[in-house]
């Protein structure tokens, strides 16, 4: 990366991924929110799904849109509607008027994220890939880390409202930042059997949909098989993170009996262990192999959901968040920078957003499942369901998935 030229943009990429994290100061909300509207715990929940639901839609529009006109309208338009949308919840009359505005920030949220990673792999060497992701997710977390403590002090002062103020001003600063923005665009197709995106008519999705064999068929055969297992390392990787945010605060607030600001402190304690690993991640990931941060990523949080039920205290909850934070500081963009090393340039969007259609798919099934199963036994549960999706996708990389770092 030559620095004179790339400052400005790294710059503005880098305060509008950190501002972003600030979707983390809803969590601490909910079960604020479930009193609030007299609905049970897992109703509550159901915010995180409208929200998974919401970067399902997201997805499915954000690869067509960053492959048609690159990334610096996703980078203005993303956190603009979700200023708009969250700023709305301040006089939304019911909670499935909230549901149906978080779905919206949702889809902006997705729209948004994938806009700067792809203008962050556009700032990058190859060879400068792993460390481009690991920090510019390691910079999303900082936020995450700062944010649920806020959100949190916010809804116990004022109210839930408050903390949906906040998330509505920090997106509205990374608007003006998206300018600041270096446009990327679609490299060349070269010999490619896709079909090129040319109009926007609801026929033109229909084929994109349908070429999606094509699309596979452009990825060398022989990492074929590691993209099939990053796709489903990114239904656990998110389907874990989602049930995180939504089950752990009912588990907290519910079961242990911890307020907002205590939770919002859990997530604080896993962001600022996420923080401390953006180094030391990249340097794993560029230097000795994308799979050494995949595999633990994936591996660890397993263990930590089986031992999340036993815990009693807000002491023994905080040792698990942190060794997930842990895990997650591991993941900082290794899955994302190992998909780019798979897939083409000329369709990168779409095969992108094919890998996060099918991993929001997943987890946008993780709240509804959770909060069932929350509400019919306990809030420990879930957590005990989806631990032997975490070891299977953990191993299936491990056996499967090639290392994708050039040597």
């Amino acid at each position: 990366m030559k620095f004179s030229s790339t400052a400005g943009p790294l710059a503005a990429l880098y305060s509008s991924t950190f501002l972003s994290g600030a979707w983390a100061m809803i969590i601490p909300t909910i079960p604020v929110i479930a009193r609030e509207f007299g609905v049970s715990a897992g109703g509550a929940a159901q915010i995180v799904t409208a929200f998974a639901i919401g970067k399902l839609i997201g997805t499915v529009i954000g690869g067509i849109v960053l492959d048609r006109l690159g990334t610096r309208v996703a980078l203005i338009a993303g956190p603009l509607v979700a200023s708009v949308a969250s700023s709305a919840t301040v006089i939304a009359p019911s909670l499935s008027a909230i549901l149906a505005l978080v779905l919206v920030m949702g889809a902006a949220d997705s729209l948004w994220s994938t806009a700067r990673e792809i203008a962050g792999i556009d700032l990058a060497e190859r060879q400068q890939r792993g460390r481009m992701m690991s920090s510019l997710h390691g910079t999303y977390n900082m936020g995450a880390a700062v944010c649920p403590l806020l959100g949190g002090w916010l809804t116990d002062t004022y109210s839930y409202k408050a903390a949906f103020i906040a998330y509505a001003v920090a997106t509205a600063f990374s608007v003006g930042l998206g300018f600041f923005s270096r446009e990327t665009t679609t490299p060349g197709i070269a010999q490619s059997k896709v079909t090129p995106m040319t109009g926007w008519r609801f026929s033109r999705f229909r084929e994109v949909f349908r070429g999606m064999g094509e699309l596979f068929r452009e990825i060398r055969p022989d990492l074929r098989s590691t993209y099939l297992a990053l796709v489903l390392a990114t239904v656990a990787s998110q389907s874990q993170r989602i049930l995180v945010q939504s089950i752990l605060p009912l588990y907290a607030g519910f079961y242990l009996d911890l307020s907002p600001t205590q939770i919002g402190m859990l997530f604080s304690i896993s962001g600022v262990v996420v923080f401390a690993m953006i180094i030391p991640a990249g340097f794993v990931m560029d230097r000795i192999g994308r799979k050494w941060c995949t595999v633990p990523s994936t591996g660890i949080p397993a263990l930590v959901f089986l031992l999340i039920p036993l815990t009693r205290s807000f002491t023994q909850l905080s040792i698990l968040v942190g060794l997930a934070g842990l895990a997650q500081g591991l993941s900082l963009g290794s899955i994302a920078t190992s998909t780019y090393d798979v897939v083409p340039p000329h369709v990168r969007g779409r095969l992108q957003a094919a890998r996060r259609t099918v991993a929001e798919l997943g987890s946008g099934l993780a709240p509804m499942l959770g909060g069932y199963l929350a509400n019919t036994y306990n809030p420990g549960v879930p957590f005990l369901v989806y631990a032997p999706l975490l070891l299977f996708s953990a191993v299936l990389l491990g056996v499967v998935g090639k290392e994708t770092l050039d040597r």
